[in-house]
């Protein structure tokens, strides 16, 4: 009779002690809360004086420490110490690194150590076997439990987070696309024609193009990279594109004015990143181009009927290098006939190489042939993005692309 008593009494204590730890589950209760409940388990009902848990998420740490000094933690290995251990095992030399402890209950799920329980300070019965012992199988499976718990709360707020994150890499997006002419928007008159593509690489990237009129018979544009990608190369450059705005005015000179981005470039970026810049004036009337490179791409410049190509060099450090530019050169080019232009990030550059020694020249070639086998600019752009598969999954893209293109009749 006593032992069918003691049989319930021991049933009973495993339902009431699962009842509670899947109630405060469904409850959607915090880590703390789940933590305690396992603490009363077997500090409270089992009489456990010690207990540590660590459970393994990037890495191993300790999330329960009950009883026991931060300076006993501090030693214990887990993956020099713990991880031989498949089994529930009984801890019987005196010299070890777990001083205290008698037990370690290892927790795995699918194969895998995902926790390991050690437990000491058992409060022993006068006789019989300590309770302690005959509850390790119920301790294993509920250690099991409050873990799963744990990581499934865990990785449920870090897809929160990530969710929160896109919804705001989704809006950042589209507030950066506002920042970027669009295609509609470019001119289109007796003059020029122009045309543009843009692809960040992320939801947000550190390319940036524009288009300004800066009278009726001059037009700005130019074509800018961040050094890096992301988040923190996209808020540099819309604080450059403010700036330039700000700042490009028909009687600006070209030369103060890229001395004046570079020294807000460098208070911004505190000499972290660069911004590498291909900037232009033209105007309609004179048809000459002005325009300073400033560590970017080579632009392309071609004359239709004389089928000469020029390239449009840099001849100037990038932007935020140096917080003084006292070297800026800036060059004039006639445009005396039908011409295309097309200035592009490095982005296209490594997507058009096919070796690594020689990608610039590599890309190069491409470029030359879809221009020169195309009349008009958005012709050889639309080829280029077609022939290369810019709009759709192409695993050669690591970069943000961006390509403007000018065509001056």
């Amino acid at each position: 009779m006593i032992e069918k008593n003691s049989a319930r009494q021991t049933l009973k204590f495993k339902l009431d002690s699962l009842l509670d730890i899947t109630l405060s589950i469904n409850e959607n209760q915090p880590v703390e809360a789940l933590l305690e409940n396992y603490i009363n388990i077997l500090c409270v009902r089992l009489k456990i004086g010690k207990v540590l848990m660590f459970k393994h998420t990037h890495e191993w740490e300790c999330i329960l420490m009950e009883g026991v000094s931060a300076e006993v933690v501090a030693h214990i290995d887990v993956e020099r110490y713990l991880l031989p251990f498949s089994e529930i095992t009984f801890i019987t030399s005196e010299k070890t690194v777990f001083p205290g402890f008698d037990i370690i209950i290892p927790v795995y799920n699918n194969n895998i150590p995902i926790a390991f329980v050690l437990i000491g300070d058992i409060e022993e019965e006068m006789e019989g076997v300590s309770p302690v012992i005959k509850h390790l199988q119920f301790i294993q499976t509920i250690s099991n439990i409050i873990v799963v718990a744990i990581e499934n709360i865990r990785l449920f707020q870090e897809s929160l987070r990530q969710e929160a994150m896109k919804k705001e890499l989704e809006l950042a997006s589209q507030m950066q696309n506002l920042l970027v002419p669009g295609v509609q928007d470019l001119p289109h008159n007796d003059h020029v024609r122009m045309t543009a593509f843009y692809k960040p690489h992320y939801e947000v990237g550190g390319d940036y193009f524009d288009c300004i009129s800066l009278n009726e018979n001059e037009l700005g544009f130019c074509v800018a990279d961040v050094s890096g990608k992301g988040i923190a190369a996209a808020l540099l450059m819309s604080n450059f594109q403010a700036t330039l705005r700000a700042l490009f005015t028909s009687d600006i000179d070209m030369k103060k004015l890229v001395q004046r981005l570079n020294r807000r470039v460098s208070e911004s970026a505190q000499c972290e990143k660069f911004i590498t810049l291909f900037i232009a004036r033209y105007n309609y009337t004179t048809r000459i181009l002005e325009y300073v490179n400033a560590g970017h791409t080579s632009a392309i410049l071609y004359g239709i009927k004389t089928r000469q190509m020029k390239l449009l060099e840099s001849a100037t450090v990038a932007l935020g290098v140096f917080e003084d530019m006292t070297h800026v050169t800036t060059s004039r080019i006639a445009v005396d006939e039908h011409s295309l232009l097309l200035a592009y990030t490095d982005g296209i550059v490594e997507v058009l190489s096919d070796t690594e020694q020689n990608r610039v020249d590599s890309a190069f070639y491409v470029l030359e042939n879809a221009i020169r086998q195309c009349p008009h600019i958005d012709e050889a752009m639309d080829d280029i993005i077609r022939e290369q598969n810019l709009k759709g999954n192409n695993n050669a893209i690591f970069d943000d692309i961006t390509m403007l293109g000018i065509e001056f009749f």
